[in-house]
């Protein structure tokens, strides 16, 4: 116990009780009459992983090459962020499809954590090619991003409950760029603004700067709360 703040139970943390990040959506009935049409074609979670990362890296080669100067560039843009949220769709029914045939595998727990560490490392890496960013904060981002899930599985391995809330986990780094693609492609490039060194950045460097600031926090709050929790089972 905490003297502090009493007992500390993992749901009264926000914790997920299991290995299986908490999301509204698998409540709704669309989404398991589609795990349910996947499982019955014999779709594996593992190969929803799969495509999953697929999705992310060619949504990363897009986002290195779309810009606003063109509408093959603008739609580019369109395309990166309609695949990252098929990445996020395939991070909902990889798990939900797991239940449909029975539960999860060994394996299974690989497929669950190493595509997603590549879908963030590329895609973050590639925001960096934009105008208005530069390659350091891509790089940045990315590094940010691996860390926070690193933290998570960290904290698991030493015996907390999985910690997946934000301000700034997947679902919510990925929201910050699909916004920024679909304003980017949608509106006139003299409604974004330059800024930082030598005027070098845009809009693009503030949403990376979001994603490295707020996967800081992130990473602090998982800490802070892997330690209350740990320290309260002594």
């Amino acid at each position: 116990m905490d003297a502090d703040r009493g007992p500390v139970r993992p749901e009264s943390l926000g914790h997920d009780q299991g290995d299986r990040r908490p999301i509204k959506s698998r409540d709704s009935s669309w989404a398991a009459a589609v795990a349910a049409w996947f499982a019955r074609r014999g779709v594996t979670p593992n190969q929803i992983s799969i495509a999953g990362m697929m999705a992310a890296v060619v949504a990363a080669v897009a986002l290195a090459f779309a810009g606003q100067d063109s509408w093959t560039e603008r739609v580019l843009l369109i395309v990166a962020a309609a695949l990252m949220e098929v990445r996020l769709l395939a991070n909902l029914f990889d798990g939900m499809v797991a239940v449909e045939q029975g539960g999860s595998t060994v394996i299974g727990k690989l497929y669950n954590e190493i595509p997603d560490r590549v879908s963030d490392g590329a895609v973050f890496f590639a925001a960096g090619f934009y105008d208005g960013a530069t390659m350091e904060l891509g790089l940045g981002a990315a590094c940010v991003s691996l860390f926070v899930a690193y933290i998570r599985v960290a904290d698991r391995a030493a015996g907390a409950p999985a910690d997946f809330r934000g301000p700034m986990a997947k679902q919510h780094r990925m929201a910050v760029l699909i916004a920024l693609c679909v304003y980017l492609a949608f509106t006139p490039s003299s409604w974004s603004f330059e800024w930082g060194p030598d005027g070098q950045w845009g809009l693009m460097a503030v949403a990376l700067w979001v994603v490295i600031a707020g996967g800081l926090l992130t990473s602090i709050r998982r800490l802070l709360t892997a330690g209350r929790f740990l320290k309260a089972q002594e």
